[in-house]
Formats: structure tokens, C-alpha cells, sequence
């Protein structure tokens, strides 16, 4: 059974303090008239960090949280350790005191274009693997969360190959994943098939479309992730090139029983832009079959 949340992205939440922030209240409240009943965290300290009072707001309004998204950018240097594994602590004992579910570890989107070449070295990549198991066993053995890695636009494991080679080289019953639709369309993967073939890996969903055209122009002029959200590169769910109703067969077929969680992918929206946007993106992912 798939279960719905949606996430603080979708209002164009990345970061605590970005310019124009719709407030964490009115955010709360349009989630709720948008048709969802759970929530992805966001950037900590965009909603309240005491517990108590994220938990009254969240029962008052009959929400439940999903868990949140650690994004760090130099997840392949053994010298950031100490910064990864206090944000996926402080992040975690939040959602755990929350009945969260997962925890997701995602590199930081760059301000360069990289493409489907960018590698690291074979050093480079075996710290990557030593960071992500280190910040699994954290995750499962400290907090008692579910650990799921998110293969990232411009980063280092972004293709299906690098993706692959992540899983072959982790633990299954430590490191799962959290599939991006939109971040792997954008790499030129086919989700429906990734999902197919590698479900017994993927423990999470996010939900995500990808603009055909505006990808066209992004490969074609080297335009960064950031500035290609700009562009409005990730469109809604029924606009772009992922295919969500056979997304909602391979689930069913494969018997996938866990959240997935709409992200837009907004960049500082209008505050009276994303309300509409994620009621209909809801009302298309029941019609589609999705959940």
C-alpha cells in the first residue's frame, strides 16, 4: 500500500531563512486543505524543534510526520563526519520523537553543471560508501529510524550505473533507498523500470515530474540543478515525462508498502502559488493510481 505525504518543498522550502518563506503555520494548514495527512520535516528549524510543540501542532491538525532529508555536499570527504553525523542526529531524535519512519541522506544540490560523466575518484567513492554505512548504522542503531540513501541531480551518484554501484557496494539490510522520480528522469533513468528491477532495495518514494523541453535546454546549455528549478524544470506530476500510472502498476505489482512524498521541486514560489498546485498533484496521484 502506497501512503501519501508531501514535503516543505513543495511551498519552495529549502532552506531555513530563504527570501519570502510562507510562514510554518499557514504551510501546516494548506497541507492539510490540499488534501494531505502527512508531512516530510523540511530543513530543520523551519518548523518548530521542540518536539512538543511540533506534536500539538501536528496532532491539531491531524498530521503525522514521514520523516526528513539530510542534505550535506561533501558526503565523499571524511573531514565533514562530524557535521553529517551531528545534523543526522539532531534531525533523527526530532523524528523519532515524532514516530517518524525514515531518515534520507541526499548531497547538496551544486551551483555547477556536472552531467552524466561526473565521477569521483576510486578514493573519492570509497569514502562516499564509508560516510553513507557510517551515517546508516547511526540512523538504525541510534535513533531506531529507517536509513535511505537519494541519489541526487548533479551529484555523485545520480545515473543509474552509480546508483547500482552504490547498492552493490552496501549493505541491503543497512543502506535502502529513497527514489527521486523526477531526480532520476532528469538523469536519464526510466523510474517504472529502476523501481522494477531494484525494489527490494527501495524502501521510500519522492514524487517528483520532469518538463521535457525545459530538460532539453538544461542538458543542451549546462544549466545547474539550482538554476534549472528556477526554470521551473520540475513541472507537475501530470505534465511531465514520468509515467505516474504505470508508477502506480509496478508498485502494486512489485507490492510496495511504504510513503512516498510529493516534492515539487518549487524555487520561492508566490505564497498563493503552491496551495493549488498540491491539490491537484493529489487529486492526479488517486486518479493515476499512485495512492
Amino acid at each position: 500500500m502506497v501512503k501519501i505525504g508531501i514535503a516543505p518543498d513543495s511551498w519552495g522550502i529549502w532552506f531555513v531563512g530563504q527570501p519570502n518563506q510562507v510562514p510554518w503555520r499557514r504551510f501546516l494548514d494548506e497541507v492539510v486543505e490540499s488534501g494531505y495527512d502527512a508531512i516530510e520535516l523540511g530543513p530543520l528549524g523551519y518548523l518548530p524543534t521542540d518536539a512538543k510543540t511540533l506534536g500539538r501542532e501536528l496532532d491539531g491538525r491531524g498530521l503525522s510526520m514521514v520523516g526528513a532529508t539530510v542534505l550535506n555536499g561533501h558526503i565523499d570527504d571524511s573531514a565533514h563526519w562530524p557535521a553529517i553525523e551531528d545534523s543526522v542526529l539532531r534531525t533523527g531524535e526530532l523524528l523519532a520523537t515524532l514516530g517518524a519512519d525514515y531518515l534520507v541522506l541526499s548531497e547538496l544540490a551544486s551551483e555547477h553543471y556536472f552531467g552524466p560523466t561526473f565521477k569521483l575518484d576510486d578514493e573519492g567513492w570509497r569514502r562516499l560508501i564509508e560516510t553513507t554505512n557510517k551515517a546508516a548504522r547511526v540512523t538504525r542503531d541510534r535513533l531506531g529510524l529507517q536509513f535511505a540513501f537519494h541519489p541526487h541531480c548533479d551529484g555523485h551518484v545520480e545515473t543509474q550505473e552509480q546508483i547500482e554501484q552504490l547498492l552493490d557496494q552496501t549493505e541491503p539490510g543497512l543502506v535502502s533507498l529513497c527514489l527521486d522520480t523526477g531526480h532520476h528522469a532528469y538523469a536519464a533513468g526510466d523510474p517504472v523500470a529502476f523501481i522494477r528491477k531494484h525494489h527490494e532495495r527501495i524502501i521510500y518514494l519522492h514524487l517528483k515530474d520532469v518538463d521535457e523541453q525545459k530538460l532539453k535546454q538544461v542538458k543542451a546549455q549546462r544549466i545547474p540543478m539550482v538554476q534549472a528549478c528556477q526554470m521551473g524544470v520540475f513541472c507537475e506530476q501530470n505534465d511531465g515525462v514520468v509515467d505516474f500510472e504505470a508508477l502506480g502498476q509496478v508498485l502494486r505489482d512489485v507490492g510496495f508498502d511504504g510513503w512516498a512524498t510529493v516534492e515539487q521541486g518549487l524555487f520561492e514560489p508566490p505564497h498563493d502559488y503552491p496551495l493549488p498546485v498540491a491539490k491537484r498533484t493529489r487529486e492526479y496521484l488517486r486518479k493515476s493510481g499512485v495512492g
